[in-house]
């Protein structure tokens, strides 16, 4: 197979995003203008379960800034180099300020392709490294335009994109069955626990504003909210998964927790709440909670998940929660046998969210392996 080198600049043109105009702020409720944040973009791909929506005024002020269906999009700002091409599904959306994209290819690139290789890990890592080490690292457009790729030919780009594709298309359908999952465990929380429509809800009485046998309180009294430590405290790569405010980060070989926790962001994108049931790292970034009580982290996860951690920010220039905040949130905490019995029915959803998870793991590095494998010749397009 034959390459010819580029650097990026000789193959597109980079755009960049808009801020929106000063004094102004997202839409309370969503409107027909989305707006895509940094945060928005991860795994590859354009997450649209949280975007920004913004007025047709403001949309009117930016409407320069959108991008367009094969667009590439690369984050500059917070976490840096994450990449995705734009679906038809977010063509002429705005574009955070944030990331930028690559747009107007010449002939001798085909889109979904370049968006492969830069979505692969050393490339992520090249970019972070480039970005500089300060404490708000930025990725210069001059930067992403010296970037060198080595391309063949646009048919086998083309070929190969296609190829690739495949592994996404059962990606995203595992993603489906996740979010379907979870969101059966989420309706029977809300049953359960804000429609007040538990088991044996009938014959139960309400005493003090609260079903009997449950209890007002802190959150502090059902869980440890722990710090986490920079990974670079933990260097060499393994397979523990790092967690930082925006999801995964890398795998490493040490680890801060093993067991069940929520994961509630420092800094950054506050509303990523996470469960997770294993080992693992977090950064400095990303609070872990630790449960006081048995049976309570799936309860504690929808807990805090219901709440827009955004309107709780102290934050000036980044979104931040505190541990004070956290501790102080007030709980209605149910009787032990309930809390057994929603922990037992949610942890169906959650085992079956645990092994797609572990597919889509496979899948991917399936599909990384296969991509330099193609891109050697070792196997044939």
């Amino acid at each position: 197979m034959n390459f010819r080198s580029y650097e990026i600049k000789d193959i597109c043109k980079i755009k960049s995003g808009k801020r929106l105009p000063k004094g102004t702020d997202f839409s309370e409720k969503p409107t027909k203008y989305k707006y895509i944040r940094a945060r928005d973009i991860k795994n590859g791909k354009i997450d649209g379960s949280d975007l920004g929506y913004i007025s047709e005024e403001i949309h009117k002020k930016i409407a320069h800034y959108i991008v367009n269906t094969n667009d590439i999009i690369i984050t500059i700002a917070g976490t840096i180099g994450e990449v995705a091409l734009v679906s038809k599904e977010f063509d002429g959306v705005n574009l955070t300020e944030n990331a930028v994209r690559l747009t107007e290819f010449s002939k001798d690139v085909c889109p979904g392709f370049l968006a492969y290789i830069l979505k692969s890990p050393e490339r992520k890592e090249y970019m972070e490294q480039v970005a500089g080490g300060s404490a708000q690292p930025k990725l210069g457009i001059y930067k992403i335009e010296a970037i060198k790729v080595d391309l063949p030919d646009t048919q086998i780009q083309h070929k190969i994109a296609d190829i690739l594709s495949a592994y996404d298309d059962l990606i995203e359908n595992n993603e489906k069955q996740i979010k379907l999952l979870e969101e059966a465990a989420q309706r029977l929380y809300k049953e359960w626990f804000v429609d007040l429509r538990f088991p044996g809800h009938e014959n139960t009485k309400i005493v003090d504003g609260v079903p009997e046998g449950w209890s007002k309180g802190l959150l502090k009294e059902l869980i440890s909210v722990n710090y986490g430590k920079d990974h670079k405290k933990a260097p060499d790569d393994g397979n523990i998964p790092v967690y930082g405010s925006g999801g995964l980060m890398r795998k490493c070989n040490k680890s801060l927790f093993s067991g069940e926790a929520v994961l509630i962001p420092r800094k950054g994108s506050l509303n990523n709440i996470m469960y997770v049931d294993e080992t693992f790292w977090t950064v400095d970034t990303m609070f872990y909670a630790t449960m006081k009580q048995p049976h309570t982290a799936v309860f504690v996860y929808f807990f805090v998940k219901a709440f827009d951690m955004y309107s709780m920010n102290i934050g000036a220039a980044v979104p931040s929660m505190t541990t004070k905040i956290l501790d102080a949130m007030d709980v209605v905490i149910p009787d032990k046998e309930t809390l057994e019995k929603f922990d037992k029915l949610t942890k169906t959803y959650f085992n079956k969210i645990k092994t797609l998870q572990g597919q889509n793991e496979r899948l991917k590095i399936a599909r990384d392996l296969l991509l330099a494998k193609l891109m050697s010749g070792e196997v044939e397009v």
